[in-house]
Parts: structure tokens; sequence; C-alpha cells
């Protein structure tokens, strides 16, 4: 895919999304990683699920390690791997508190040597958070990458190197969020809605999903 279909694709995404936000439900850095470090395996309807009943008793490294590992897990018990989420999730908020003043830090290194933080989740928080032009790859996103031509690659870290390499920088911000939901919601991974997708034309995946055709007999009742 040339730089000109690449740079018109995120201009419609802009177009009909300026400001694209993820839908995990946080109001604080922390909070933010506590709902990404949870959402590995899981919906994010499933996280906020479940972070509406924590937040409110457990918003700060210091009150989620005051609850424990068992008091955590009493929370988050819907969520996959919740047992080893909630582990990690008590010794990050330990680190933090002990390595960073209660903090979250900006910066990748830090983040990435917290338990259960890996580049992905790192990525989020960085992107979401505070701003940074980062690209986590998830399998929606290495699916849109693959299967429209954007950023072909045989693993996340290559697409994501892709990504970063290929998009324009003006676009790079929200970048992660236009990939992601245009993932869900529109390139799913089974049958994607190509016939009401708006970079139909410049995508350069050949097995398009035609248009639906009615199975209604011309002139047969239509039931209302």
């Amino acid at each position: 895919m040339n730089l000109h279909k690449r740079r018109e694709i995120f201009e419609r995404w802009r177009r009909a999304e300026a400001e694209p936000r993820t839908e995990l439900l946080f109001d604080s850095p922390f909070e933010l990683l506590v709902a990404v470090i949870l959402s590995a395996q899981a919906t994010d309807k499933g996280v906020n699920i479940a972070t509406r009943r924590l937040f409110p008793v457990a918003s700060t490294p210091a009150a989620l390690a005051a609850l424990g590992v068992a008091g955590l897990e009493s929370y988050i018990r819907t969520i996959g791997l919740y047992h080893s989420k909630a582990r990690n999730l008590i010794a990050t908020a330990a680190l933090l508190i002990e390595r960073h003043g209660g903090e979250v830090p900006a910066d990748r290194a830090a983040l990435e040597a917290l338990p259960g933080v890996g580049r992905k989740t790192a990525n989020v928080v960085l992107n979401v958070a505070f701003g940074q032009p980062t690209m986590a790859v998830d399998t929606h996103i290495f699916r849109v990458a693959n299967r429209t031509g954007i950023a072909p690659g045989k693993t996340e870290r290559a697409v994501e190197d892709r990504l970063v390499k290929f998009i324009p920088a003006e676009f790079m911000q929200h970048a992660h969020h236009w990939l992601i939901l245009h993932g869900r919601y529109v390139c799913k991974a089974r049958t994607p809605e190509c016939p009401g997708c708006s970079i139909a034309d410049l995508c350069e995946y050949r097995a398009k999903t035609p248009p639906r055709v009615s199975t209604v007999r011309p002139g047969a009742h239509r039931p209302d």
C-alpha cells in the first residue's frame, strides 16, 4: 500500500471521529493501568463491569495494595485469569509505591518492569494517559494491518514497527484507536463488514465480503 492510500484511510477515520477514545473506563493513569492489565484476554465491557465496583474502593496503589490478593479477587473474579491478574496488580501497586511515589511512570522501561505489564500494555498507557504516539498492537490491529495492507507483518512487533514507520506523524496520536475500533466493529475476524466499510475502495483485501442479498421474493410480504 502506498503513502497516498494510507493517508486517505486515516483522513477518513479522522473526519468520522476526530478524537477516538478507549472504551475502558478510568479517571486516572493508575486506573487506566489497572484496566489495561485486566483486559488481557478479556473484553472491555467485562473489565468495565468489574472496575465499576473496584475503583470506588481502590483507585490508588495504596488502596489497591491494602485489599490484598484475596480482597482484589473478590472484585475481579468475573474476568479471565483473575488469579494471576490479582497477584500481578497487588505486586504492581507495591512497586509503584516503592519506586515511583505511588505514581504511574511515563516511561516504557519503568512500566515494563511492573508485573503484568508487557510492551502492549505499556504502549496503551503511554498513548492514552501520557499522549505519546505509541502503537499497541492487539489481535484487532494485527488483523486490520494485515488484511487491509496498511502494514502487513508476521508478528505483532513487526506490525507495530511498520505502523510506526508508515503512518503519517499527524495521525499517530489516535491511530491506535482508529485501528482497533475498525477491527472491532467493521473489519471483524470472521465476516468483515466490507459493504459498509468507509475504506473499502482503499483496502487491498482480496476476499471482500459481498453485499447481502435479500431472500424475500419480489412481491412477497415482508414482516414488520
